[in-house]
């Protein structure tokens, strides 16, 4: 088993898929259903549960993320009894992260008491829009006012509390940003995500776009002045980026992100979740089949719940320089030689530092602010694209 620094550690990550409504924006695995029996699921998820720890015995857990769809939409008693199988399988950190997403709906507000009692202490609320008329047209199924009684009800039940908000919306002004993200600084606990609108195909909006009918998205000048604005307030609030759309107090960085990011193991259970584990030495990247039905039976029936397929050495270090350029600290750029096998080309490091885009600080490789406006591009020329 690699040591932790390698690895940068061990978390879990567990996907509900259903939602009460799917957005126009939301290109993730969620899913709009009558009728969820919840204990059929659950028993799926404790499988699996059991199935991986035999795995990974005595790895180290710090970090578990309910994500989706709307896990917020869980019986309370069927988080809580995840959390005490998973405390039973695996060790844990003493200030193990356990993260729950939520919508600011008040049916699931009025559960954040019991996912804390059972062990939830992290909530993240998909706020999106602190205006009524933009929730609308996102098709959120809150409004303002509901979201302020969650965030309050929240920031009561959990010591840390997190929100999203979406910029560059349909009609949205730089002078609307400004002061939305501003009222959102006055609210916020200890973390904010803050995201680009991104048109994905294969969505309500992506179908939109091509026909010509998604009116008013600012051009990318106003998306870049956005993002400037956004690094602007968010550090003279004390919260500045420590990734490229997240946003933290010091100390109060999302750490199961973090794994992600600094391309640690992490396993993936439920419908369309990844995973990556690193088995006798070797690296796996673990899928799930979409469809949450055929996900169900396939586990019920004891069989895999999607491909496994081992990584190459530099698939790895692809990976470890595509997640680790997001973040503001940077990456080591050792680790990625021993991935590969081969330093990254000193020619395009000199290239991208020459032109502002990375910069050297100390042993670590970071992207500049400008970098991270441009990451994708940054990345590909590293990648040789």
């Amino acid at each position: 088993m690699p040591e932790d620094w390698q690895n940068g550690g061990f978390g879990l990550y567990l996907h509900w898929p259903f939602c009460e409504a799917k957005c126009p924006y939301c290109d993730f695995n969620s899913h709009v259903v009558r009728y969820i029996d919840q204990r059929r699921w659950l028993d799926a998820y404790l499988s699996e549960l059991d199935r991986t720890a035999a795995l990974t015995p005595n790895r180290i857990l710090r970090s578990v993320f309910f994500g989706g769809g709307t896990p917020s939409l869980m019986e309370p008693e069927i988080v809580s009894a995840i959390l005490e199988r998973i405390r039973r399988l695996w060790p844990q950190t003493n200030d193990i992260e356990v993260t729950l997403e939520a919508n600011p709906g008040s049916v699931e507000a009025g559960r954040f008491r019991a996912y804390a009692q059972g062990g939830v202490n992290r909530v993240s609320l998909g706020v999106q829009a602190l205006n009524d008329d933009d929730l609308r047209r996102l098709g959120r199924i809150h409004d303002v006012a509901q979201a302020r009684a969650a965030f309050d009800i929240a920031r009561d039940a959990f010591d840390r509390v997190s929100f999203d908000l979406i910029y560059a919306r349909q009609n949205q002004t730089t002078a609307q940003w400004r002061a939305e993200l501003s009222e959102a600084l006055s609210m916020a606990v200890d973390h904010l995500s803050l995201y680009q609108l991104t048109i994905e195909q294969g969505t309500a909006f992506g179908d939109r776009y091509n026909r010509g009918k998604l009116r008013g998205l600012p051009d990318e000048d106003s998306g870049a002045e956005m993002y400037e604005i956004t690094q602007e307030l968010t550090e003279a609030a004390g919260m500045p980026a420590y990734e490229v759309s997240n946003h933290a107090r010091a100390g109060a960085e999302s750490r199961h992100n973090l794994i992600y990011w600094n391309y640690g193991d992490y396993i993936g259970i439920g419908p369309g979740a990844h995973g990556r584990l690193t088995l006798d030495g070797t690296r796996y990247a673990t899928e799930t089949v979409l469809a949450p039905g055929k996900w169900l039976e396939l586990v019920e029936s004891s069989q895999p719940a999607g491909p496994v397929r081992a990584l190459e050495k530099l698939d790895q270090a692809e990976e470890f320089l595509m997640m680790g350029l997001r973040l503001t600290e940077g990456i080591d750029p050792e680790r990625y030689h021993l991935l590969a096998g081969t330093p990254l080309p000193e020619a395009k490091t000199q290239y991208l530092s020459d032109i502002g885009m990375i910069r050297r600080d100390g042993p670590r490789l970071k992207t500049t602010k400008e970098g991270r406006l441009v990451l994708n591009a940054v990345i590909s020329e590293y990648l040789g694209g």
